[in-house]
């Protein structure tokens, strides 16, 4: 027997709200399934189960807020499940040879029957599933804001409404009475975890930080010749590039990839690229793209696509949540901001940024010439590296992106 327990989706989670099981009592489990739908103070996330087994019971009814580490589910190894099974046929043959006695059999028929009649009466528990698909938390700012759910639009997944939803149509409804400017609504619970989650790196970990312009010409002019060759559905952003050469630069300056907990830092195997993403209705989330190292430019830019519209539409994975190794936040496209410097998501020990490519003067030997620069900024953690060993990821870094047809 297992216990299947409300995952940490994040140093920011202290609890999560069931919204919606996927699995019931019999059904059988295989690593990585989808069996539940959570929220939490991001917006909803499929939770995926590690382990192979038969479902044996559900202990947290939907709509039950609970925190990590509760047990939401108990699993058997499926061997007990198929012995069950066994045993019913068994029984069976047995009772046929008895009901030679046509009034015995006909009697217990009837009696059978009688305890039928509630199957009718179950029907109406079933019945709030005909209502308005919305989280417990949704439905409560509702009330306090007074929207109406029947007329707001979901975002979620299946179109169930979240707590972002509410809030988004109540600003409209506010304002539009008044004809005056509305107050700032008090912060939703997404700014609320942001804020908690980077006071609580900036109080703990000793930042420290770097930067470094780098000519990125190559790269530039490498990319938008391969993309001649590819389809427009096929070719590959920027970004793809800076995720690969980030994930290689950490292959060489391990102290940058991994966790600090317990105490010490340990260092990660793997290479799970956070990407920081920005939500549409406000806020940010930095879900993982697994194995970044071994991926080709190609599948890096399906992967990051695929993560972006589902972050967005709010149908995240609890593993792309829980375990990046550490974050690239890439502020190049937005109003063209050179350089940013970021705050690292406890407990990873950094954070890499890019700013926008720029086309800058730039002196190569005794020629000056225009060519198009990007700063790369790295905050780290100084418990686990200094200044020296940053400043030699930033130079594998520039390396890297300076052999764009190695990547």
């Amino acid at each position: 027997m297992a216990d299947f327990r409300m995952p940490s989706l994040g140093a920011d989670m202290d609890a999560g709200t069931l919204v919606e099981w996927k699995i019931a009592p019999g059904d059988k489990v295989a690593r990585g399934s989808i069996v539940a739908l959570v929220e939490t103070q991001k917006g909803l996330v499929e939770v995926e189960i590690w382990q192979d087994g038969v479902v044996e019971s559900l202990v947290v009814k939907p709509g039950t807020k609970v925190p990590v580490g509760t047990v939401l589910a108990t699993l058997s190894d499926g061997a007990g499940a198929q012995a069950a099974p066994a045993p019913t046929p068994a029984p069976t043959p047995a009772p046929t040879p008895a009901p030679t006695p046509t009034p015995a059999p006909v009697a217990a028929p009837q009696v059978a029957a009688a305890p039928v009649v509630p199957s009718p009466v179950a029907l109406p528990p079933s019945a709030p599933d005909s209502r308005v698909r919305a989280s417990p938390a949704a439905r409560q700012r509702a009330r306090e804001l007074g929207v109406d759910l029947a007329s707001t639009k979901g975002t979620g997944p299946h179109a169930a409404i979240t707590l972002a939803d509410v809030e988004n149509a109540a600003r409209p409804a506010v304002a539009a009475p008044a004809e005056v400017p509305v107050e700032p609504m008090r912060a939703t619970s997404m700014r609320q975890a942001i804020a908690a989650t980077m006071a609580r790196s900036k109080r703990e970990i000793p930042h420290y930080y770097l930067w470094l312009d780098c000519d990125v010409t190559p790269a530039v002019t490498w990319l938008e010749n391969d993309n001649r060759s590819r389809t427009v559905t096929e070719r590959v952003l920027f970004a793809a590039l800076l995720l690969k050469a980030t994930a290689l630069a950490v292959r060489e300056v391990p102290e940058m990839n991994g966790f600090f907990t317990g105490g010490e830092f340990r260092p990660s195997s793997a290479v799970h690229v956070g990407v920081a993403i920005s939500l549409r209705q406000g806020g940010l989330v930095a879900p993982a793209i697994h194995d970044v190292d071994s991926l080709s430019l190609v599948a890096i830019m399906a992967r990051l696509r695929d993560l972006v519209g589902r972050a967005r539409a709010g149908t995240l994975r609890s593993s792309e949540m829980s375990d990046p190794t550490l974050t690239v936040t890439n502020l190049g496209d937005q109003q063209g901001i050179t350089s940013v410097f970021g705050v690292i998501y406890p407990p990873q020990v950094a954070l890499v940024g890019f700013g926008a490519p720029t086309s800058r003067p730039w002196a190569q030997g005794a020629m000056l010439g225009v060519r198009t620069v990007l700063t790369m900024t790295l905050a780290a953690d100084h418990r686990v590296s200094d200044g020296h060993r940053g400043a030699v990821f930033l130079g594998a870094l520039a390396r890297l992106l300076g052999e764009p047809e190695k990547l």
